[in-house]
């Protein structure tokens, strides 16, 4: 019965989890209010977070699990993709203990960990298996044929999901992170009342940048046009006042959009496929919007729907464990020499 201590800290997020033969026994997350006064993620005060969190975050996530280092069989962290200063830590501080304690090390990819989340409860998905992957920096759809082996088969050509939703949400003067906050003024909104484009891409593939644009000068014309012209330029006055008076629905109005954009996509790619088990994963797969549209389109086609719970969906160490776990099964070891990295493994 294998124990698998994680580290997850691609991001803005310090994480720490212990697994037990394929249990997680404790997930601590400790996350970084200071970047809310600037919009948005900066990279050198994350990887000062992260050091200042890791060792707290380590320690309460052994305590909860009941575990000692001493225990520990193995020691896993994300090596890619993030911000290179905050894959630092969590590595070098992976690797030290692995070192001192002369256990295995396990690099684990930050996207596969996403998809893998969904094999955290009982209740699994079948292999093979689709998984809508929504995040800040990725929009995937992954071919899952097994725990080790897996297939982009569709992707963002531009910007992910999760970044439009908070570059909407700065538009409409909304505070970092903006995308929850859409979420929660569209429950109150009519998500019919304003329609935006839906870009015509061939294949699986995504994009959301034409998206951005149309709803930029949506809100620059105080909504009579989605389409610069200078004779229907609004003064800031009449945008501002505008947004006041439609927030919610617009909130919903652009919800629906990007939801109909991601699940007209999987929809084609599940049927195509023939694939009955389906999952969502990544940190917009926490939208309850998506989750709710992602279940009825579920029941409505006959297909098996997976979600994880709300804490395996942002960014987390439980995923890291997960992945790590079944790395470790298949005898998928690394070497102290490993290094992250910000795309891709080198």
């Amino acid at each position: 019965m294998p124990i698998i201590l994680a580290i997850e800290s691609s991001c803005d997020e310090t994480s720490a989890a212990i697994c037990e033969d394929g249990k997680i026994l404790s997930n601590n997350i400790a996350t970084q209010a200071v970047h809310a006064q600037y919009g948005g993620v900066i990279p050198e005060l994350a990887s000062r977070a992260h050091l200042q969190n890791i060792v707290p975050v380590v320690d309460v996530a052994l305590n909860k699990s009941g575990k000692t280092l001493s225990e520990v069989d193995a020691f896993a962290f994300t090596q890619a993709p993030g911000l290179i200063g905050s894959l630092l830590v969590g590595a070098e501080f992976a690797k030290s203990l692995a070192l001192s304690l002369n256990k295995p090390l396990i690099t684990v990819n930050h996207m596969q960990a996403h998809v893998l989340a969904n094999l955290i409860p009982d209740k699994k998905p079948s292999f093979p298996f689709l998984c809508l992957t929504v995040s800040g920096g990725h929009t995937q759809i992954v071919l899952c044929k097994s725990p080790v082996e897996m297939e982009v088969i569709g992707e963002t050509i531009d910007d992910a999901a999760g970044e439009a939703f908070d570059k909407c949400a700065k538009l409409l003067g909304l505070p970092y992170p903006g995308g929850p906050l859409i979420d929660k003024y569209a429950k109150e909104g009519n998500p019919d009342r304003f329609q935006f484009p839906e870009p015509k891409i061939p294949g699986y593939n995504f994009s959301f940048s034409g998206l951005k644009t149309a709803i930029l000068y949506f809100l620059m014309n105080a909504g009579k046009s989605q389409v610069y012209k200078q004779e229907f330029a609004a003064s800031e006055e009449e945008k501002k006042q505008f947004i006041d008076d439609n927030l919610v629905d617009i909130c919903a109005s652009v919800q629906k959009r990007i939801i109909t954009i991601l699940l007209n996509k999987f929809s084609k790619a599940t049927r195509e496929l023939g694939i009955k088990d389906i999952c969502i994963a990544g940190g917009v797969s926490a939208n309850s919007g998506l989750r709710t549209a992602f279940t009825e389109m579920g029941k409505k086609n006959g297909w098996n729907v997976f979600i994880p719970e709300f804490q395996y969906c942002t960014d987390n160490a439980g995923m890291i464990a997960i992945t790590a776990y079944y790395k470790l099964l298949a005898g998928d070891f690394a070497s102290l020499t490993a290094q992250p990295a910000a795309r891709g493994f080198q």
